[in-house]
């Protein structure tokens, strides 16, 4: 019996023993679960955190103004075919689909694309469009025939605001991708993925053969859901540890999303170019880029070309490597007949066509990063910073291509031929709208595209003697002892100051003895411009300053008078709208609307006019420069356009000839150009050399439009000797006619005036 219990308790202990042994290895096995099972709960968080979160930050997409069609609508068929181009239609015998036009002379038909403006969504149009040279004759329903009042093209995109990380796309959802574009991408990169749940152990031990077969990595078996991981939720980084996370959160993804979301994820985020610092993702902007077209509107080859830079972007980059991107291409599209997505025909038509990448036209750049740069800041009173980058915003600008291509293709000519002497000349200018303050145009250097230094915004040089229209405005704001027929004395000054004694001298280094007012401005004699500003006051010339939207530090010092201070193209743009618009204040603005990413109205930008000028005195300003241009220092101006346009404007030309302004108006538009070289060195041009040729071809190119405004009630014509600036009669042969505030001075009669000017004057002058 006692033996019996010895075994027992021997038994009983050796228990213990294996218990004792094996809980340890229980409890370890047990919290190295709990640390997978929580590991792999974070990995879904992040999963389900970045994919139900917003998963992209989307950046503002900036817009042109859309092209409005009407009959006469002044349009060339060539700057209309170029706009065309540039948004990427294409020209076909006959157009079928959106985004299609066929050409026959002066007549185009096309079928406009649908879009979403910001006063609603426009359907496709099918759409006649007839030409003389010079505007657009005709209109019609190309269908019906029917005259149609109105029709609006989709406009230009000419940019975007991006995060820090410069990351760009256009998001697209899997209705709006064409089925043969997945069916190729399905069937180049991942086979099986209707078939996995996200990783695919034959396509990895498919992988692993090949790259021990070959001694290197040469393939690789990632699914396009650990792709679309890698790409989305981690980094390039290459190790295993990266390798195991893209492969249990690949099966994450597959658990919380349908294949349909992770194909749509796919298309919006696979990266597919470089263009400069921006990175393109995603197939709606890669189609973009590389077509400038949607991408349902792609074609079997540009299909098979896009799915085929997945494997390699910069490697098959078209534009550097087209021989590679060929054959690529052609490859895609052999597995897509094998695969049985396009028959024989489609198969040997798409590989003998060319890549079909889009080319701008000469002289009609896509990107204007200087106008942006204007958007961009305009948007900062309005919005953060983060909201522009990242919200997908759609700003709908005041940009005129046509404007802006013509601005840029005249600066190039100008400039271009300087470059062997002054290889540093630079350039800037501004278009605006004179009834509306919108910017039609900015350039911010010579180089059309190039996101430097914005000359049109930062640019501060001395604007020498387009200051002086200040001076002149703030004496015939003062009708009872100025007027454009007053004499002014332009014979040697020497004025004292502190410094010195201060001696203007007039560009031709001649006196002119007496001038009459507008003669002084027209041809810029400095020497009457001192001394009428003299008289004056600098401090009231100053005031008249601040009131036309100079806000610029000004030193009260007679050399302001003819332009010592520096202002922006900007600057010298917000001061002669003034002039240009008849006297009103109308603050520039280069956005018109803006949508959120959802297509709602977020914001206008209306008009807001104030009067600044009184309509006599503005009327007697514009009467003034016009004189620049019919016989003053823009006299040249006359070899190409018609005095009986009424154009006007002032040229500015500073010290060693440095700088080369000229700010002019037609009864539309008003446009400010400037050219010199960044270190501020002399570059011998004046504002009738430099600038006025740019304004000149730039106008050539845009067409002018009348500047003849209606004269205000109280203001009287009179005929002007020119030699004595007296009131002329018919027994006086060289006259001008000028316009005179009725209730202020009149000069007396001329001495060639036989009695009839009497009858004019106040009776106590009589």
């Amino acid at each position: 019996m006692p033996p019996k219990k010895r075994k027992t308790r021997r038994r009983s202990r050796k228990r213990r023993q294996r218990k004792g042994f094996h809980l340890p290895w229980v409890k370890l096995s047990l919290s190295l679960l709990v640390v997978v099972a929580g590991y792999i709960g974070w990995l879904d968080y992040q999963v389900y955190h970045q994919f139900e979160g917003r998963r992209w930050s989307l950046p503002a997409r900036v817009y042109a103004r859309p092209l409005e069609l009407y009959a006469g609508l002044s349009l060339r068929p060539a700057q209309f075919n170029n706009e065309l181009r540039a948004l990427g239609y294409r020209f076909v015998a006959s157009p079928r689909r959106a985004g299609e036009v066929s050409r026959n002379g002066n007549r185009f038909q096309l079928i406009t694309r649908p879009f979403t403006f910001w006063d609603g969504r426009e359907r496709s149009q099918t759409l006649r469009v007839n030409f003389s040279a010079q505007q657009v004759e005709q209109l019609q329903n190309d269908r019906t025939g029917a005259d149609l009042a109105l029709a609006r093209l989709e406009p230009l995109e000419i940019g975007s605001i991006h995060t820090a990380r410069q990351e760009d796309r256009i998001l697209v959802q899997l209705s709006d991708v064409p089925e043969l574009l997945t069916e190729a991408l399905v069937a180049v990169e991942d086979r099986r993925f209707y078939r996995h749940h996200g990783v695919s152990p034959r396509a990895i031990a498919r992988a692993f053969w090949v790259n021990l077969r070959s001694g290197q990595v040469v393939q690789g078996g990632s699914t396009l859901t650990q792709q679309l991981v890698k790409n989305f939720l981690l980094t390039n980084t290459r190790s295993l540890w990266r390798k195991i996370n893209e492969a249990l959160m690949a099966l994450l993804v597959e658990r919380r999303y349908t294949k349909d979301e992770i194909l749509e994820a796919y298309l919006n985020e696979v990266y597919l170019a470089q263009d400069g610092q921006r990175a393109i993702h995603g197939f709606g902007l890669g189609s973009r880029f590389f077509f400038q077209r949607p991408v349902k509107e792609l074609s079997t080859a540009q299909i098979a070309l896009l799915v085929g830079m997945v494997k390699g972007p910069s490697y098959y980059d078209p534009r550097r490597h087209p021989q590679r991107a060929r054959k690529r291409r052609n490859l895609v599209l052999r597995v897509m007949y094998e695969q049985n997505l396009i028959t024989q025909a489609q198969y040997q038509k798409a590989r003998n066509a060319p890549l079909g990448l889009v080319t701008a036209v000469a002289g009609t750049s896509k990107l204007f990063p200087a106008f942006v740069d204007l958007v961009r800041r305009q948007l900062r009173r309005d919005y953060r910073e983060d909201d522009l980058v990242s919200e997908g915003l759609r700003i709908f600008t005041t940009l005129d291509p046509q404007v802006q291509w013509a601005l840029q293709k005249s600066l190039d000519q100008r400039i271009k031929p300087l470059l062997g002497t002054h290889p540093e000349m630079q350039g800037a200018g501004l278009v605006t709208h004179v009834a509306n303050g919108e910017v039609l145009a900015l350039a911010g250097g010579r180089q059309a595209g190039f996101a430097g230094f914005n000359r049109a915004l930062d640019a501060r040089r001395h604007v020498g003697s387009l200051i002086k229209p200040a001076v002149y405005l703030t004496a015939l704001e003062q009708p009872q002892r100025y007027n454009l027929a007053t004499l002014l004395d332009d014979g040697p000054l020497e004025y004292p100051q502190t410094n010195g004694v201060w001696s203007p001298h007039n560009y031709d280094h001649e006196f002119h003895d007496q001038v009459m007012l507008y003669q002084a401005l027209a041809h810029s004699y400095n020497v009457a411009t001192a001394r009428l500003g003299l008289d004056l006051g600098v401090d009231t010339v100053i005031q008249t300053l601040r009131r036309l939207s100079v806000s610029r530090p000004l030193n009260p010092y007679p050399s302001l008078l003819l332009g010592a201070t520096d202002l922006s193209p900007l600057d010298v743009t917000r001061l002669y709208l003034n002039f240009a618009s008849g006297g009103y204040h109308i603050p520039l603005r280069a956005i018109r609307s803006i949508l959120n990413a959802e297509g709602e109205p977020l914001q206008r930008y209306d008009l807001q006019v104030s009067r600044v000028i009184d309509p006599q005195p503005a009327y007697l300003i514009n009467r003034a420069l016009q004189a620049v241009v019919e016989e003053g220092t823009a006299r040249s101006l006359n070899q190409q356009f018609s005095k009986n346009l009424g154009l006007a404007g002032k040229t500015g030309t500073t010290n060693d000839l440095r700088d080369s302004w000229y700010a002019g108006y037609d009864g539309a538009q008003l446009a400010v150009i400037w050219m010199g070289r960044d270190d501020n060195q002399p570059m011998g041009l004046t504002g009738a050399s430099g600038a006025l040729r740019v304004w000149s071809g730039l106008y050539a190119q845009t067409g002018a439009v009348p500047n003849q405004p209606t004269a205000p009630e109280g203001i009287v014509i009179h005929g002007v000797d020119r030699v004595s600036g007296g009131l002329a009669d018919r027994g006086c042969t060289d006259t001008v006619q000028l316009p005179f505030i009725e209730s202020g001075s009149l000069p007396p009669p001329a001495p060639c005036a036989r009695g009839e000017a009497r009858k004019w004057l106040p009776g106590w002058l009589r």
